[in-house]
């Protein structure tokens, strides 16, 4: 068996490591976001990445009202390409609407623990969901409970409160579908091959193909 320097080297032909914390070389402010992530109710696959010259440790801070007793999930695909500051608001940021008051009296104890409500009261969204191969750009804002679809672009800047479908672009606030990256036959082929789950001998041999635009040529790919 192959050792030292030259086992490294065509292990590397394949691309980088998903477990390298920092993927490219002198670019510290780039992390494969898996690696970073210390909540176990924050999932994120293979290859996504966080880019963010104050470094890609800050990921967590940007996932805001994210309490365990409340139990919902960040899940991020494959490949994903995250920019500086996109932030996740998730459930534990939302109040009881149902009484004549919003205020939250019970989370402060000292004799309002009555007026704490039970979590069926409240009016929670769900995990937020991210597809595989998703862009987010720069101060990107996702509301709680929202899906974004397989291959999506989401603008910068943009405030994300309804689900997003794959391979869409949305931007504005509220984020509005600008255009359809795809045909939806297109889409529905992309959709089929989930090229994000090849092994990465077999992406690195088809890279041509997929930075290209011939679906024909991807479909056929071994």
């Amino acid at each position: 068996m192959r050792s030292g320097p030259g086992r490294a080297n065509l292990r590397r032909m394949h691309g980088p490591s998903p477990d390298e914390k920092h993927p490219m070389a002198g670019f510290p402010q780039v992390g494969f976001l898996k690696n970073w992530i210390t909540r176990p109710n924050i999932v994120v696959g293979d290859y996504t990445y966080y880019d963010d010259p104050e470094g890609p440790e800050r990921f967590e801070q940007n996932v805001l009202y994210h309490y365990p007793f409340i139990g919902d999930r960040l899940v991020i695909g494959k490949f994903c390409a995250i920019a500086k500051d996109a932030r996740f608001i998730m459930n534990g940021a939302n109040h009881k609407l149902t009484g004549l008051t919003t205020y939250p009296f019970g989370i402060f104890g000292e004799g309002w623990e009555p007026a704490r409500p039970a979590l069926e009261e409240l009016p929670l969204k769900g995990d937020t969901v991210i597809g595989n191969d998703v862009w987010i750009g720069y101060e990107a804002l996702i509301f709680p409970g929202v899906k974004i679809g397989d291959g999506a672009i989401v603008a910068a800047r943009s405030v994300v409160a309804r689900h997003v479908r794959p391979y869409s672009v949305v931007g504005g606030n509220p984020a509005e579908l600008l255009r359809m990256r795809f045909s939806q036959e297109k889409i529905a082929r992309l959709l089929a091959i989930r090229w994000w789950d090849w092994d990465a001998a077999k992406i690195t041999r088809n890279l041509k193909t997929l930075v290209a635009a011939d679906i024909d040529a991807l479909e056929r790919a071994d």
